[in-house]
């Protein structure tokens, strides 16, 4: 009792154990309450220990705390991705890992060499436009009869048809309408493809729809042409209906040089008929007539007369003029080139291999994995490259290359391909979508500046100008979109840029276009093909 009544007053706080308050503050985290402290009672001990005492019971519990706090996080770390992994997960998480790898030149251009070793030819896509009922699907019958796509026993399957249908004359056309309704109307509907091959080139035929219903058709087959061959009927009342204001002959030359087709080769078809043949040979008068008629309306499309155009008579029925040349007894006055000898000296474009890769999806489907079918418009494509597909960014291998229904190691540049890729579902891909390199990937845009030709307008709507609603084709892409801006009108003489507020047909202007949904397209300086 006197030792207490000797001790000074005890302090408020102990300025040595500042910690306990925030030790405090950390205890509810740790899940454990604080016991409540308990009423102070007189010890003997001094205020020097009680304060040290104090300290270290401080220390203690800030440890403990520390102890329990990271404890928590160690217990909390493997639940946070619980989800299980699904294979297509674990095969994304590979692709991407891939995909930080440099372009190897020198591997591409080793792939390029090894496959000009195995097949040096070149392969071209060529598609058949013209009006309806011209020849198209029969010339493309007849080619593949003449090259061995098509047995004997097959054609005289067709002919028997045909003769039930009483269309005799259809009979070649089956080969490349294989749908019942086309062969029943006599049209073709869908883009007709077929493969044939010659000493110097591979090529694609695209069958076009001629009727003026199918435009659209007939625009995805031209979109991916190198060259087309335009089927002109010389039989009576045939070729003025198809020429004149609103025929097929004439919308379809006009599109195949809006998308890029460069060479034009004008097949003067049925000059064997009986409306124009005399005495069982072909009519010059009338062959001229043709081509008399068509070199003005074709240069005004764009075409070069003497560079871009070549005109050749032939019979695609009995395949007259197309790889063998028509005897003198049938047609004396025609000594040039047949459509084979024609189609082998065709100048294309040359594709640098080692450009970034660009093929626009046109079409995919499910086999063993996600297939994907286009034309590679630039690069080489390789076994276990990693690509990109936009405009959804998603990275996927390549697991299988197809090159003409044969599996390749690679392929270049124009080639018509189906890629097996993993890294994406089926869902994931869509016509109008661009797979493409991961180092310099396609442009994404909704909003560009292009210059346009105005062909036609409607009826109903005459003048074009900011506003202007419709559908644009793109290689494989068909969104609506609106114009925006009219930058300037062209003079069509002086090339001249001038101020307008609107145009009307026949006209040439800039313009700026807006689509609803981003889109992936090239300019037309780094690759044409894309960008038109």
């Amino acid at each position: 009792q006197e030792q207490q009544q000797q001790q000074p007053p005890p302090r408020p706080a102990v300025p040595a154990a500042p910690e306990p308050p925030a030790a405090q503050e950390q205890q509810p985290r740790s899940g454990t309450p604080e016991p409540p402290a308990e009423p102070e009672q007189p010890t003997s001990s001094s205020p020097i220990s009680d304060a040290a005492a104090a300290e270290d019971g401080a220390d203690a519990a800030a440890d403990e705390l520390a102890r329990e706090a990271e404890q928590l996080k160690l217990d909390e770390q493997p639940k946070t991705p619980r989800t299980p992994r699904t294979p297509r997960a674990d095969k994304a998480a590979e692709v991407a890992a891939e995909s930080h790898t440099p372009v190897d030149q020198g591997r591409i251009m080793e792939a390029y060499n090894k496959l000009m070793a195995e097949d040096p030819r070149d392969h071209l896509n060529v598609v058949f436009i013209g009006h309806v009922d011209a020849g198209k699907s029969t010339l493309g019958g007849q080619i593949l009869f003449l090259t061995g796509g098509v047995d004997k026993r097959t054609i005289e399957k067709y002919e028997r048809e045909a003769k039930d249908k009483n269309r005799e004359s259809w009979y070649m056309a089956y080969i490349m309408d294989t749908n019942e309704e086309e062969r029943v109307k006599g049209i073709t509907v869908e883009v007709g493809r077929a493969k044939f091959e010659t000493e110097a080139r591979r090529y694609t035929i695209l069958d076009a729809p001629g009727h003026k219903n199918y435009v659209p058709n007939m625009i995805m087959g031209a979109a991916q042409a190198d060259v087309a061959v335009l089927v002109i009927s010389s039989r009576k009342g045939e070729y003025e209906t198809g020429f004149e204001k609103g025929g097929q002959t004439r919308e379809h030359a006009q599109l195949a040089k809006t998308l890029g087709v460069v060479k034009l080769i004008v097949v003067v078809n049925k000059l064997d008929d009986h409306s124009v043949a005399e005495e069982g040979k072909w009519s010059q008068a009338r062959y001229d007539e043709i081509v008399k008629g068509l070199t003005p309306f074709l240069k005004q499309c764009g075409y070069n007369p003497k560079k871009d155009l070549t005109f050749i008579p032939i019979s695609a029925l009995h395949g007259h003029n197309v790889k063998e040349r028509v005897g003198s007894d049938v047609c004396p006055w025609y000594n040039g080139p047949t459509l084979f000898e024609t189609l082998d000296t065709v100048e294309v474009q040359q594709r640098e291999p080692t450009a970034p890769f660009r093929m626009p999806i046109v079409d995919k489907y499910r086999d063993m994995g996600t297939m994907v079918m286009g034309k590679s418009e630039a690069g080489l494509v390789q076994l276990g490259d990693t690509l990109q597909v936009m405009p959804n960014k998603l990275h996927v291998k390549v697991e299988a290359i197809y090159r003409d229904e044969q599996e390749s190691n690679a392929a270049p540049a124009g080639e018509n391909l189906r890629l097996r890729i993993s890294g994406a579902e089926e869902g994931d891909v869509a016509t109008g979508f661009v797979l493409c390199s991961i180092s310099d990937p396609v442009p994404l845009v909704s909003t560009f500046e292009c210059q346009l030709v105005i062909l036609e307008l409607l009826e109903h709507n005459p003048i074009f100008t900011v506003g202007y609603r419709s559908v644009l084709h793109i290689h494989t892409i068909v969104e609506e979109c609106e114009v925006t801006k009219l930058v300037h009108a062209v003079d069509m003489k002086t090339k001249e840029p001038k101020k307008v507020k609107y145009v009307k047909s026949g006209a040439m202007c800039v313009c700026r276009i807006t689509m609803e949904k981003p889109a992936c397209i090239e300019t037309f300086a780094d690759l044409p093909s894309m960008g038109r």
